[in-house]
Formats: C-alpha cells, structure tokens, sequence
C-alpha cells in the first residue's frame, strides 16, 4: 500500500536530501528514473511520522467509542477509571470543553466542509457505532487503554437506518456531488433513443462498503504553548487541518501549527481533521501537556471515513455498428444522515463517450453511519468498474472487439461540455496496449480456453481522471554556496513528492540534484492544496517551478552590474550545469551569487486553482490509460488468480519514471482489490461494521499480484500548467478493476454484477465443460 514507518528520533525534520544520483552533463531531471530522495531516510529510521513525534512530559490518550450505533448515553460512569493507576484524565460529554455545534449534513459552500467545526464529546448522543464518547488520558499508552475498560455506559438506543438496500425509496437528490460537481445532467432525449436502439444493454452493479486503510494509522500529538497549539499529525492537506481544528476551538488559524513531514499512505482519508487530532488538543489544553493520541486499525473503521456502498443502474443504446445513440449512469449511494456526502460516481461518464442522448444522476440513501470521505479516486473506482464492464456486455452483445466498440464511440470534443480537450490519447492507449498485451489471442466466446484445469480469459477497459489543480505558492532561496532550499506546506503521503520537486528545482535552477533541499509538511511554509485528487504534483510543482523563475530573474537583474555578465543580452539566458549563460557570456552560479548577494536570494512563485484560469474553462483537461487482465480461475474450486496485468498511461509530461509507475503499479493493485477482494460489511441490524480490521477486510498481498507492466505515452499537455503534467496517481485505479472483471467474464462465461467477485459467485455458474 505504502511505505513502512521505521522508528525515528525526536529531532527528525521534514526535509530529504538526495540519493546517489549522477546525472548525465547538461540533462535535465524531470522524466528521468531518480531514486526517491527521502529514502535514505526512511531505510534509517530517521523519518518522523505522526505517532513518533515525542515531547517532554508527554501523555497518551486512548479513545472509548460507542456500544451502540444511535441513541443517548443515559449514564456514564468514569470513577474507577479516574482511580486507575497512571490515570491523569477523563474527558466525557460531561466536562469536555465547550465547542461549537457540528451544523447541517450539507454546508452552504464546497470548501466549508474541509474547514467546520468537527467537535467531538460534545453531546450525549450516538450517531453512529464506535463513535467517540470518551478520551482517558494516563502516562502510558497501556495505562489509558485499561482504564478505558473501565468506564461504565448504560445508553438509550433508538431504531436505526442501517440496511441500504431496502431504503432506496428513501432516496434524495443532493444539491451537488464532490468538488462541486452537479449532481445530474441531461443531453437529448436519452429514453426516446435507448427505446428506439436495436441493441441494447441495462445492467445495475453492487459496489460494497470500502475502507481506506493506509499503513500508517491516523495519529496525533498535540501540544500547547501558551495560547499556540502545534499538532504533529498525518495530514493530506495542512490548510484544511489548519482551519478545521481552528474551527472546532474557536480559535485564529494563525495560532495552530500543523506539522506532517512524512506521512505513510492516506488515500483520502487524511484530508480533514478526525476525532484523534481534536481529542489530543483539547486534552492537552486541559492538562497542560503534550497528548499523543492514535486510533487502533479498528477504530478507523468507523471514524476515519470510507467508501460507501452503491448501487449503478448503466443503460447503453447503441446500433448495430455499435455506434452509441444513449448513455445513462445512474447511482443510489449510502450517506450519513447527518453529514452529506456524495461521491461523483457517474460524472466521468460525461466525458468518456460519445452519444447524442445521455443521462448521469446521483441520488443519495442516508443511514445512522459516519460520513464517507474521499477514497483514491472517488467516483471513477466504483463508476468505472460498473460502466465498463457494462461497455463489456455491449460488445459482447455486438460481437464487437471491446477495443473496436471504444474506438468508434471516441469523441471529437467533450460530449457534453462542447469544448475541445486539451489532450486526448484514449485511442493510442489502448492499440498501444493491445499490441503489447497480445490482445489479438484473446477467444472472443468464453470460456473457451482451458489449461490444466484452469480457465483463462482477458479483459480490458478504459480509464479517465480528470486533471485538477489547486492553488500553490512555494518559496525558494540559494544561499552563497549555491545550496537551494524549497518550502511549501505541500505533503508527501508516499507518491515521492520530495523527489520530483527537487527534481524541478534542480533542473530549472540548472543545479545538481544534490544541491537542492526541499522542506514539507509545515504550516508555516507557503500554503498549497496539499496531496489529494492527483493534483499534488501539477499543483505544487509549478508553484515551485514559477518560484525558480522568479528567482533566477532575481539573479539576473542583479547580474547585470556585475562585471561578469555586464551588457550581456538577457534575452537568451541559460542556468545549465551550474553556470549562468546570458548570450554569449557564461559565469558560475556560485562565484556570481557571491559577488552580486552574499546573503543569498529568496523568490515566491504562485499557481492559481484550474478552475479560475481561462485554459480549464476553454478545455476539457483528463489523463487517459487503459488496463488490459489475464486471469485464471480453478474450475474445480472458481479460486481466480492473476496472471499479468498491463496499463497504458497519457498523463502529460512525466515528472520521474520511477514513481510514476509505481503510482500506477499500486493504482492496479488498488483494482484488484476492487474487483476481487474489498468489502466491508455494515451489520443492518446493529448497524456496525463487522469486519473492521485486516484479518477480515481482505486487501491483495504480494500473493495475490503478478506481473505487472507499465507503460507511459510521452505527451504534453500545455494548456494544463508549467510543466506539462497532469494527474496521476489515482488514474492508475480508473477502469484496473472493469479490466478484472472483464477477464473473469471472458474466462468463465459467468457475469457477476455485485462485487467484488468471489469463488462462492462464480463456482454455481461455471460452464459444464469446465467440470
């Protein structure tokens, strides 16, 4: 999933220098395969993550959560825990500091529900299952769980909303999906043409309960100085931490302090402040101390967000050429009845085909659970593993190659939009993929091919994510020796944030990599978007990369009193190899900061939100890919087993080869999952989730993935920013799982619509030939 989190001193910081790396004279950095730069550190234990932070005098608290999943808590009794040996504190609803009211289930304003208030305790009443009712603070860790133990509860439970599937009656119609994003849209007629089709198709999919689940658990150490609060967390985006704690304590933004230098895996689950981080401040403000508070893999279960369970009714109309004439997506997802959330499940879909006629709408079911949250991906894991497979059985039904079927529903422009892409490399993806894979071996009739026992089928599918980027300023200086450092609040959860960014300063600044030093994960530094939406990389980068301009022009104005470059012609300025080149007159980089600012230079450089800039208005901006399976399913047992999956990629220009593909390498492993494994199970009659750790929730292990290959298409994509890049990282799990699915089919024969697909589906429906 993501790095490991090796034991770490407390002085450890949030910066990395550079691995071994000897370039090439006068070649550049960005593209190239460079070790990540942060490694060094992690292998030595001298990265610091959330939970390894340590501070004098500092406490543990251990989180109780509730027995029930709605009602009131009717008695309380915390005396014996509070006479437990070791025991320093015992938060309750019942003197847990005033905070403000939680507020409606959907704020007036997308960014509002990254910065409300998040109080916990600060009620008698249940939500939801294991939610937070009380916080036992002691000196060891072992000292507050055991004392938690203790605290006697007596509740008065309430009927609860708990099982989806009878309560899609209930469904509503939310003002808007993720992002913003609206919740329907209508092209056409889409029911006069899907009546008028000679062929076509209306499937509904089951996409189960998710959990995010990344190595590191959520954890936090706060600690107050006077009236200033730092929290040493595992943050995705500091801003929102920032402004969502500030919140929830009624105090400035400018008085909290957040600090996430290394952070192991969020997938979206660690973009807003959850009970750990507001439990430690308010602990620590009530005690006078450093709290460190960590929720156990259970805990996370319920109180750190998920994926929730739908249900996509996909109807295709198309002619006998295959030629699409209606699309409609439509999706029933579970939600919180107390805080709204709505994964744009069927927006990709509005920019994917071509067709006259189309329909995507979004309806929401609520139940007494916690909220979802972003999980990698949202909206394109779990509508493209229903859309595409449902683009499967259509080809199927055509007697079409499900390349071919693809090819001739491509678009000239966005087909609902109307605005020309920026880039659009979906075709090329997937002949190129199809040449690689071998695609011309695949049996079109299923179940077909059989060797010792063992039924083997392909599977292919498209993948889209759209390009994002969020508003970003980075700070850069050089100092007198020609060492670079870069600060931006920017996060690295993994994805090797630290590496292309020195990457881009290195190469823009002309300098080696080992002259670069970046500096994340501080509030402190220049705000960004934070990682999350795959607009890390895109975002940041070209902040940095328009700092690195600012700073070289800087330089330049400075240099032109100086005798070495005095009257050269600024129009045509190099930074190459450590020199400085303006026309035709060099001098080092070095010897010219020395001369013309022994105290160094600093330059900001800012990029604005995409969703402000003329070129996202004028262009629909994706990345493209496509996925292409080979499995194998026992015909004695229906056990499926990989057998070697290819992915196809346009993303722009790539920023470093080697964590790319390794992006993409976990965004496959992410659809295999999808496809075979992941699902969490709600009890609908007590309303919690049964399977809440990794025993039971069953994600795909190093067994479980074989060959694996990779392919970038070198693109450029100039009308998404500086550099030429789009996102990346979640594209990998776009269509990975339909590809799965797809090859199951073409293997078996057997279609299975509720996922993920397991032997106890397939093995009744085997073909007889097989047994």
């Amino acid at each position: 999933m993501n790095e490991t989190k090796p034991g770490l001193p407390a002085d450890s910081t949030g910066s990395a220098t550079h691995s071994s790396v000897k370039p090439r004279p006068n070649a550049g950095f960005i593209g190239r395969s460079i070790d990540r730069v942060d490694g060094p550190l992690k292998v030595t234990g001298r990265a610091t993550y959330a939970y390894e932070h340590m501070l004098d005098g500092m406490a543990y608290g251990y989180i109780l959560g509730a027995a029930v999943a709605k009602g009131r808590i009717a008695e309380i009794d915390t005396a014996e825990a509070e006479r437990a040996p070791g025991v320093l504190h015992v938060m309750t609803h019942r003197n847990a500091p005033a905070q403000p009211d939680f507020g409606p289930a959907a704020t007036s304003t997308v960014p509002e529900v990254f910065t409300r208030a998040r109080p916990a305790l600060n009620s008698d009443r249940v939500r939801y299952h294991d939610e937070p009712i009380a916080l036992v603070v002691a000196e060891t860790f072992e000292a507050a769980r055991a004392a938690a133990g203790l605290i006697g509860v007596r509740y008065e439970e309430d009927p609860g909303r708990y099982d989806f599937r009878t309560r899609i009656a209930n469904a509503y119609r939310p003002k808007r999906t993720n992002a913003g994003l609206q919740t329907d849209s209508v092209i056409g007629d889409f029911d006069s043409a899907f009546a008028a089709a000679p062929v076509t198709i209306d499937a509904s999919y089951r996409t189960p309960f998710e959990h995010h689940n990344p190595m590191e658990p959520h954890a936090t150490l706060a600690a107050w100085s006077g009236n200033e609060l730092t929290i040493y967390t595992s943050a995705q985006t500091l801003a929102n931490f920032r402004a969502g704690v500030a919140s929830t304590l009624g105090i400035a933004p400018e008085r909290v302090r957040i600090v996430s230098p290394f952070i192991g895996g969020g997938f979206g689950s660690k973009l807003i402040a959850h009970a750990d981080t507001i439990l430690a401040a308010l602990a620590a403000q009530a005690l006078q101390r450093p709290v460190k508070i960590a929720l156990t893999r259970q805990q996370m279960f319920a109180n750190a967000g998920h994926r929730a369970e739908m249900i996509q009714q996909v109807r295709l109309g198309a002619d006998n050429d295959g030629r699409l004439a209606g699309i409609a997506h439509d999706v029933w997802s579970a939600t919180s009845s107390f805080e709204e959330y709505c994964e744009q499940t069927a927006a990709f879909t509005r920019s994917l085909y071509a067709a006259p006629n189309r329909i995507t709408r979004h309806r929401l079911v609520p139940l007494d659970i916690n909220r979802g949250e972003w999980m990698r991906s949202p909206g394109e894991a779990p509508g493209m593993l229903a859309f595409e497979c449902a683009m499967d059985e259509l080809s199927e039904r055509l007697g079409l190659d499900p390349i071919e079927l693809r090819i001739r529903n491509e678009p000239a422009q966005d087909p609902e939009r109307g605005v020309p892409f920026s880039t659009r490399n979906l075709v090329a993806c997937m002949e190129e993929g199809a040449r690689r894979f071998g695609w011309q071996r695949r049996d079109p009739t299923p179940g077909r091919v059989l060797e010792d026992r063992k039924l083997i089928g392909y599977g292919m599918a498209a993948a889209i994510r759209p390009n994002y980027i969020g508003a970003a300023t980075a700070r850069v200086a050089i100092d007198r020796d020609g060492q670079v450092t870069a600060r931006l609040d920017m996060t690295d959860i993994g994805t090797g944030t630290y590496t292309i960014l020195t990457q881009i300063a290195a190469e823009n600044l002309g300098l080696p990599i080992a002259s670069v030093k970046v500096k994340l994960g501080d509030s402190r530094f220049p705000r960004t978007a934070g990682s999350g939406g795959s607009w890390g990389a895109a975002s940041a980068g070209s902040a940095l990369h328009n700092a690195c301009d600012a700073l070289k022009q800087r330089i330049l104005e400075a240099a032109r009193t100086s005798e070495a470059l005095h009257t050269a012609n600024a129009t045509e300025t190099r930074f190459v190899d450590g020199e400085v080149t303006v026309g035709q007159r060099s001098a080092s980089l070095v010897d010219l900061i020395r001369k013309i600012a022994p105290d160094g230079f600093e330059a900001e450089g800012s990029v604005a939100a995409g969703a402000t800039t003329e070129s996202y208005k004028a262009y629909s901006q994706h990345s493209y890919g496509a996925h292409f399976a080979e499995v194998e399913v026992d015909c004695d047992t229906g056990e499926i087993r990989m057998r070697r999956m290819l992915a196809v990629m346009a993303a722009g220009r790539i920023l470093n080869a080697k964590t790319a593909r390794s992006q993409i390498l976990g965004g496959m492993t992410w659809g295999i999952g999808a496809a075979l494994m992941e699902e969490t199970v709600l009890d609908p009659r007590f309303g919690h989730f049964v399977n809440h750790d990794l025993a039971e929730y069953h994600v795909p292990v190093n067994g479980d993935v074989t060959a694996m290959e990779v392919v970038f298409l070198e693109e450029h994509d100039d009308k998404a920013n500086p550099l030429g890049a789009k996102g990346l990282g979640e594209l990998g799990v776009c269509g990975a799982g339909a590809a799965v699915a797809n090859a199951v089919y073409n293997a078996t024969g057997v279609r299975v619509r509720e996922f993920p697909i397991t032997l106890d589906k397939v093995l009744p429906a085997l073909p007889l030939t097989s047994i």
